[in-house]
C-alpha cells in the first residue's frame, strides 16, 4: 500500500536541503520528494529550482520527462504493468488493455474510488514469466486476466 505525507513547505524545504549537496542533486531530492508526498506537487517546482539554481523549466522537464516521477497522488495501491517487447510477445499489450477497459482508465491513471493506479512500465526484468507486473513493489509473473482481477479484487478490498 502507498503512504504519503500531506504536503507541507516545511517538510519539503527540509528533504530539499539534505539532499542539495549530493551530485547530480535534481534526482535525488525529487525521489525524495516523492518518498515522502506521493508524488511532486506543482509547489515543489520552484523550491527545488531555487535550491539547485536551476530554471522551473528545468525541474519540470525532469519530472515530466521519467516515468516514475507523479504529478498526482497515486491510489491506495500501485500496478506497474511491464510494456517491453517480452511481455508484448507474451499476450501483456492485450492483457493490460483488457484491465485498462474494465477500470475504465487509462495508462498512469487512478480508479475513481482511489483504490488503484495502473502505470506502464518498460521491462521489470522478469522476462522469463512474462507478462510481468509490480503490485506495489512486489513482482507477478505469468499475467492473465484472472490474475489481474485477484490484484484490482486486493487493492479494493474485497
Amino acid at each position: 500500500m502507498i503512504t504519503s505525507t500531506p504536503w507541507t513547505s516545511d517538510r519539503a524545504r527540509e528533504i530539499v536541503a539534505a539532499h542539495a549537496r549530493c551530485d547530480g542533486a535534481a534526482l535525488p531530492v525529487l525521489h525524495a520528494l516523492q518518498d515522502e508526498f506521493g508524488h511532486i506537487p506543482d509547489e515543489a517546482i520552484p523550491l527545488v529550482a531555487e535550491a539547485l539554481n536551476l530554471s522551473r523549466a528545468e525541474i519540470h522537464g525532469i519530472v515530466t520527462f521519467y516515468h516514475d516521477f507523479r504529478r498526482q497522488p497515486a491510489g491506495r495501491h500501485v500496478l506497474k504493468l511491464c510494456r517491453a517487447e517480452a511481455c508484448q510477445s507474451m499476450n501483456g499489450a492485450a492483457v493490460a488493455q483488457g484491465l485498462l477497459a474494465t477500470l475504465g482508465i487509462g495508462w498512469g491513471e487512478t480508479t475513481p474510488d482511489g483504490s488503484l493506479t495502473v502505470e506502464g512500465v518498460f521491462c521489470l526484468g522478469l522476462c522469463a514469466c512474462a507478462p510481468s507486473a509490480l503490485y506495489d513493489g512486489e513482482p507477478i509473473g505469468r499475467l492473465d486476466p484472472g490474475t489481474l482481477d485477484e490484484v484490482v479484487r486486493e487493492a479494493r478490498g474485497l
